[in-house]
């Protein structure tokens, strides 16, 4: 891809996933903005589908929607209301821990900057931005292995671990990207640019990519 092209390809990518719902995640941020919801979720989103990760976060809500309400909860009933999540009592153990931290130093409130949120229990770079973007609107780029995958896969970046794109997309993609980037991505890394076997034959973007890695298409 010709970095020219960006804008392009972000413009007919935007219209593509209408087609899709939005990732987990996301329609959590859209339900009040709560930076605590968003943080919560994204932990239960880890190595979970999305199917399985909206539901858990409605019923974890319905029993707890703060940090100090979720202290009030014992982790057997965190873990009943998250399962089947990934790791459900890992997670049940660092949602517990987190809401302690941010009760205990922040006033209850979610910090609003990416270097604060990775001093907590389990907190990566990819959970930290999705909360700076989708918890509070300010500029970040959340990497998951979508965004890793497609943006190698175009030829726009050259990087061999997420974290690596995260900052070769700082230093390249515009921001009015920023806060869409992760969102849209991932719902067409879902649908159509799949690991394996991805739908070049109906991709829109097909004529942009550099298909960098794909030995296989339909």
């Amino acid at each position: 891809m010709n970095d020219g092209d960006i804008h392009r390809v972000m413009g007919l990518l935007a219209e593509a996933v209408k087609a899709w719902p939005s990732p987990a995640v996301t329609i959590v941020s859209q339900w009040d903005g709560d930076p605590f919801k968003v943080l919560v979720s994204c932990i239960l989103s880890l190595r979970t589908q999305d199917r399985t990760t909206g539901p858990a976060s409605e019923r974890l809500f319905a029993l707890a929607a703060t940090p100090k309400a979720m202290l009030r909860l014992t982790p057997e009933m965190i873990e009943k209301a998250i399962y089947p999540v990934g790791f459900y009592r890992n997670k049940a153990a660092q949602i517990l821990a987190i809401s302690r931290t941010l009760v205990e130093d922040h006033g209850g409130k979610v910090p609003d900057d990416v270097e604060a949120l990775l001093a907590f229990k389990g907190v990566g770079r990819k959970t930290a931005n999705l909360v700076v973007t989708l918890g509070f609107g300010k500029p970040g780029i959340c990497v998951d292995t979508h965004v890793h995958r497609i943006c190698n896969r175009w030829g726009y970046v050259k990087t061999r671990t997420p974290e690596k794109t995260e900052f070769a997309l700082r230093d390249k993609l515009p921001v009015e990207y920023w806060l869409v980037i992760n969102d849209e991505l991932v719902t067409y890394g879902q649908n159509i640019c799949t690991p394996l076997s991805p739908r070049c034959s109906i991709c829109t973007l097909a004529v942009f990519c550099d298909r960098l890695g794909v030995d296989r298409s339909r």
